[in-house]
């Protein structure tokens, strides 16, 4: 992975040239006759684009803090910024709300996407190791990867600008377009791409065959995008439009092909060591983004840990955020849960998700893989795998959307395989289905960038707390955008609720 970091890094500064709206200097060397002549650029090229990808999204740590922090659960001891985050203070002048409300880092992933779908043809002319199989495979993963990234921003901003062409690295400004007919495209260019998605790289799966750019399996597994993968962000995308048959389809393929994708069910110990289900990359990694300690690739920031770790985990006296003891025992109220859990004495039974319960600071240790996924707390360097979706979570989606359809059982079916294995074994039945699914979805994905989307869904889904509904309609459920951009670009409006 430090080969695709240092990518990222050549990308940003020569492949992006995007004025007035992405507003990225660049010495435009894409362009030039020693680019887009061979296999190797081939290679460099759509590496490249998955590096943009995760550096947008942990970038300021994007991810976590779109998608946990604004919930308020998480709460702040000393950052004033993150404070006014999780008050939904989203206006307010601090450098980090200024950058996660600055979309530009996300088109930089999109203009070397366009590039990339654009220029690929050249390869495939000019070098004859580069196979007609290559370029199929190549193309699909980056009109993934495209249609991923305007999917993750319409979440974020709504509408935005609809842009699939570089015009040589520079476009005029535009307007935002409807989120609607955005998501309405990425469904559909997913779906293409799904098609021609192996289940697994260089693992003589038909539509890969062979070794992907001469290396094995171990290479790529968790690393790229599958066919799988494409299914799973479909079921997302589908949820997020609230078309459950969509996401009943989307997520059936899943269950039904995981293993073809080398992906498993996680047991809580895997999710939870430090050298588990989060280090580096591994098939059941369904989509993410991961650091190579083999490679030296790791950082003290853009993980989850730079946030939530604290004393006795690494050495540093008070976390960044932390979820108060109070809060933690209402989420996690099952006896017998193997993430988090107490006796009767209020003594924890299970401290897989939580140390220092009883502290001034409980501390959020689901995830802590330092350095090459050890204990030792004098390194604060990461190294954990972003993830943005992984079988338990397409399963409670796929409860989820059941539960909508109506089919109670099926919806009880699916929450309870999850439940069971993380060691709960009595369930209230008489509990509300949907009230059941979400509760589960909050503890078992808990750190890992949902719980705001999965907030907006469930009350869309429920109807029934108006301060909440007020804030969809209102959309002030999206961020605002950039002041910055709007005084590059007189095309663009701020979204309503932050007029």
């Amino acid at each position: 992975m430090k080969k695709i970091s240092c990518i990222a890094l050549l990308l940003v500064t020569a492949l992006m040239s995007c004025n007035k709206t992405l507003d990225i200097d660049s010495s435009r060397v894409v362009g030039e006759k020693n680019m887009w002549n061979k296999l190797e650029d081939a290679r460099a090229g759509i590496l490249g684009v998955y590096a943009l990808t995760r550096a947008a999204l942990s970038d300021n740590d994007g991810h976590w803090l779109y998608g946990d922090v604004r919930t308020g659960e998480f709460i702040s001891p000393n950052r004033q910024d993150l404070k006014a985050l999780a008050n939904n203070q989203l206006n307010a002048s601090y450098p980090t709300i200024d950058a996660l409300s600055d979309w530009t880092r996300f088109y930089a992933i999109i203009n070397a996407a366009n590039i990339f779908l654009e220029r690929i043809g050249d390869v495939k002319a000019a070098d004859k190791r580069y196979t007609d199989n290559y370029l199929k495979v190549d193309v699909a993963q980056v009109r993934f990867l495209r249609a991923f990234t305007y999917f993750y921003m319409v979440r974020i901003w709504g509408d935005v600008p609809f842009i699939t062409a570089s015009h040589d690295g520079k476009f005029e400004n535009q307007p935002r377009e409807n989120s609607n007919k955005i998501l309405v495209w990425a469904q559909q260019e997913i779906l293409k791409s799904a098609t021609d998605l192996p289940f697994i790289y260089s693992g003589n799966d038909v539509q890969q065959p062979g070794n992907y750019y001469n290396e094995d399996a171990t290479r790529w597994g968790g690393a790229l995008a599958t066919k799988n993968t494409a299914y799973a962000v479909l079921a997302h995308l589908a949820a997020w439009q609230g078309n459950y048959t969509d996401v009943a389809t989307y997520t059936k393929f899943v269950e039904d092909n995981y293993g073809k994708s080398g992906i498993n069910y996680q047991s809580t110990e895997d999710l939870t060591k430090s050298n588990g289900f989060f280090y580096n990359k591994n098939t059941s990694q369904m989509f993410g983004f991961d650091s190579d300690w083999g490679h030296i690739d790791g950082s003290v920031t853009g993980h989850l840990e730079e946030l939530t770790l604290a004393e006795p985990v690494v050495n540093k006296k008070v976390p960044d955020i932390y979820i108060p003891k109070d809060t933690i025992l209402k989420i996690f109220d099952q006896p017998k849960d193997e993430r988090f859990s107490i006796d009767t004495l209020g003594q924890p039974r299970s401290e897989r998700y939580f140390t220092n319960i009883n502290g001034k600071y409980p501390i959020f240790s689901k995830i802590k893989v330092i350095q090459g996924g050890v204990s030792d707390p004098t390194f604060r360097y990461f190294t954990s795998a972003l993830i943005f979706t992984r079988l338990e979570d397409i399963v409670l989606l796929r409860a989820e959307a059941l539960a909508v359809l109506g089919d109670l059982n099926g919806a009880m079916n699916e929450v309870t395989t999850v439940m069971t294995r993380r060691g709960i074994t009595e369930f209230d039945f008489n509990q509300d289905i949907i009230d059941m699914i979400f509760k589960e979805r909050h503890r078992e994905l808990l750190g890992e960038g949902h719980r705001w989307y999965d907030l907006i869904r469930y009350n869309k889904i429920k109807q029934n707390n108006p301060a909440f509904l007020k804030l969809i309609n209102s959309q002030g459920i999206y961020w605002p955008v950039s002041r910055k951009l709007i005084s590059q670009n007189n095309l663009l409006t701020q979204n309503p609720f932050w007029k």
